[in-house]
């Protein structure tokens, strides 16, 4: 059987220290055998991958972009639920992934761009990365992100 530490090593990623929060909050939070992460943002080392809104006419965010910054957030809220749950492997499921998106108006493909986050953690969890999910359009997010991501997990008792 492989562990999703394995298939995070495979795939040639390590998981990035939890960021530091913006506020007055915890990146992620286990309640009995549940991790609920705050808002991830796709920052690598520090720093946003983007800034801008999805879809505008000057393309600010292209689509295709916002799903790579989609994929960052998402290995982001990984490493906060993994820190909560004591351990990537302690991880049994993904329940659900609320993405949100910094949508230009008229921009209606927000399930495209959260895409990158479904997918990155099917390739992490396999059938236990199988999850409902929210992708929702929103005016700004904090810091100009493009994308934010959030997760629910099930971790081992």
């Amino acid at each position: 059987m492989t562990t999703a530490t394995e298939r995070l090593a495979r795939l040639g990623l390590e998981l990035p220290a939890v960021a530091t929060p913006l506020g007055v909050y915890v990146p992620a939070l286990r309640h009995a055998d549940m991790v609920y992460t705050s808002g991830q943002l796709p920052l690598v080392d520090g720093d946003l991958l983007a800034t801008g809104l999805v879809g505008h006419r000057d393309e600010d965010v292209t689509p295709e972009r916002a799903n790579e910054c989609a994929r960052i957030a998402a290995l982001n809220a990984i490493a906060a639920a993994a820190d909560a749950a004591g351990g990537l492997d302690n991880i049994v499921r993904v329940i659900r992934v609320n993405g949100f998106v910094a949508s230009a108006p008229g921009f209606t493909a927000q399930p495209a761009v959260i895409n990158g986050a479904s997918s990155l953690i099917g390739e992490v969890f396999g059938d236990a990365g199988r999850h409902a999910r929210s992708a929702v359009g929103v005016a700004s997010l904090p810091v100009g992100a493009p994308v934010e991501v959030e997760l629910t997990v099930a971790v081992a008792s």
